[in-house]
C-alpha cells in the first residue's frame, strides 16, 4: 500500500480548521473498527478521522509505505504493471487505484477573467476566515462545503454573497433521527450501482447541504439568508470584470425542495411498512426555500465590494500519473463497479462505486470485499465474480 505523504495526509493537511464529517460517529467505522467513544451522535473532526485511519492501519497491520509518491503507472505487455515511485519501481500483476475523487479543485474556465485584485481561493487552501482579506466574500457553490464555509465566514462579520447552482437540500434530523440514519436504515444507501437508473448523474451529484454540529443544526439556504447571506443565481460568466449570474435561482431552489420532500415521503412509507412509525416522531415537512424574487444578476468585481472568491465548486481526481488509457473525456476512470477497463486494474473510494454509500467510511468495507473478490478471481485465472470476463 503506497501513500504519497504521511498516513491520512489529506485529512491532516487539506481540510479547513472547523471541518467535521457529515456522518454521525456511529456511522464512521472501518472494517473491524467500530466507533467506541462516548458521543455516537456527534461528528468527527478532521484530526479525529486521521486518528481513526491511523488506528485502523495499526490494528489491521496494513503494509503501508508512507512518503512514497507514485509518479507513473504503465501496463507492461500481458504481465501486469510497472509502478514508478519516487522511491523506485514496483512490478505488480494487479493494482488497486484508491487515490480518491477529490484531489484537485474544480473551477470554471472564466476564473481566469476575474480581476487580479480579487483573491481566489479553494477549500483545499482555506483554513479559517482570518486568512482572508477584509471585505466581502463571494462563495460559489451551495453544496455541503459551500454552505458550511459561507456560514463560518458570515459569522466572522464579513458580507457574504453565495452563488447557488444545483444542490441537494436535506434537514439534519428528521422525525427525531439523523437524516443519514434514515438513508442507512431505509436501504437508500444500499442501492447498487447496477440498479441506478442514471449512474453517470448519480456519480456527479453534489454532496447534501449538511453540517456536523453538537446541536445537530440544519444548515440550508434559509438558515444562511437568516444570518445575512445574499443569494444569487449560478455564476455563468465574466464580462469586462463583471460577474453575470443566471436567472434560474428560484427554479433551482424549488427543484431541490421537491426532491427533498420526495425523499422524506419515501422515508415515511418505509417507516410505515417496517413498523418503525411507533419508534420515531411524527412526519414533518419544512418551509420552502425563500429564494429572493429579484436576485442580482450581475456583480462588478472591480468595485471593491468583493475582495475574495471562494470556489466551492467541487473536486476532481488527479490521474496525471496514470499512463493507461482508461479515462473518459471528462478525465474519470472508466470502470464497472470498480473493475477498470484494463486487465488486473481496479478502483476503490469513488462515488457510487458499488453502492450509494461508497464514498462514506461506512461504505468502503462491502465495496472492498467485492472488488478484492474480483481481483482474486483474476489472479486465479477465473472469470469475474458476476460471471463476466475478467
Amino acid at each position: 500500500m503506497l501513500e504519497r505523504g504521511e498516513l491520512a495526509s489529506s485529512w491532516r493537511r487539506e481540510r479547513w480548521d472547523s471541518l467535521r464529517l457529515l456522518t454521525p460517529n456511529w456511522q464512521s467505522r472501518l472494517p473491524g473498527l467500530a466507533y467506541d467513544g462516548g458521543d455516537p451522535d456527534g461528528y468527527m473532526t478532521a484530526a479525529e478521522v486521521a486518528e481513526l485511519v491511523e488506528r485502523f492501519a495499526q490494528s489491521s497491520r496494513a503494509p503501508v509505505r508512507t512518503q512514497t509518491d507514485v509518479t507513473s503507472l504503465r501496463r507492461v505487455g500481458d504481465d501486469g504493471y510497472r509502478v514508478t515511485t519516487e522511491c523506485g519501481e514496483i512490478r505488480a500483476r494487479t493494482v488497486v487505484i484508491a487515490s480518491g475523487a477529490c484531489n484537485l479543485p474544480t473551477m470554471p474556465a472564466f476564473a481566469d477573467a476575474v480581476p487580479a485584485e480579487v483573491e481566489q481561493i479553494t477549500p483545499l487552501r482555506y483554513r479559517n476566515p482570518d486568512q482572508l482579506p477584509d471585505g466581502g466574500v463571494l462563495v460559489v457553490g451551495a453544496s455541503a462545503t459551500g454552505v458550511q464555509l459561507a456560514a463560518e465566514i458570515r459569522r466572522s462579520g464579513r458580507a457574504v454573497t453565495m452563488s447557488v447552482g444545483e444542490h441537494v437540500r436535506l434537514p439534519r434530523t428528521y422525525r427525531g433521527r439523523d437524516v443519514l440514519w434514515w438513508m442507512d436504515a431505509s436501504g437508500v444507501w444500499d442501492q447498487r450501482h447496477d440498479e441506478v437508473e442514471d449512474l453517470t448523474r448519480a456519480r456527479r451529484l453534489p454532496s447534501p447541504q449538511l453540517v456536523g454540529t453538537p446541536e445537530r443544526a440544519t444548515l440550508d439556504l434559509n438558515a444562511l439568508v437568516a444570518s445575512g447571506v445574499e443569494l444569487v443565481g449560478r455564476w455563468a460568466s465574466v464580462r469586462d470584470g463583471v460577474a453575470l449570474f443566471s436567472g434560474g435561482l428560484r427554479n433551482v431552489c424549488s427543484l431541490a425542495d421537491l426532491k427533498m420532500n420526495r425523499l422524506l415521503g419515501g422515508f415515511d412509507e418505509w417507516a410505515d411498512r417496517s413498523a418503525w412509525d411507533a419508534e420515531v416522531d411524527a412526519p414533518e415537512r419544512f418551509a420552502p426555500t425563500e429564494a429572493p424574487r429579484s436576485p442580482r444578476w450581475q456583480l462588478d468585481l472591480r468595485s471593491g465590494e468583493i475582495r475574495t472568491i471562494l470556489w466551492a465548486t467541487g473536486f476532481r481526481p488527479d490521474y496525471r500519473w496514470l499512463g493507461v488509457q482508461v479515462l473518459d473525456a471528462r478525465g474519470r476512470l472508466r470502470h464497472d463497479g470498480g473493475v477498470v477497463e484494463s486487465p488486473g486494474l481496479y478502483a476503490l473510494g469513488l462515488p457510487v462505486l458499488r453502492r450509494r454509500r461508497s464514498t462514506f467510511l461506512c461504505g468502503i468495507e462491502d465495496d472492498a470485499r467485492e472488488v478484492i473478490g474480483e481481483l482474486g478471481a483474476y489472479l486465479a485465472g477465473g472469470s469475474r465474480v458476476d460471471g463476466g470476463s475478467p
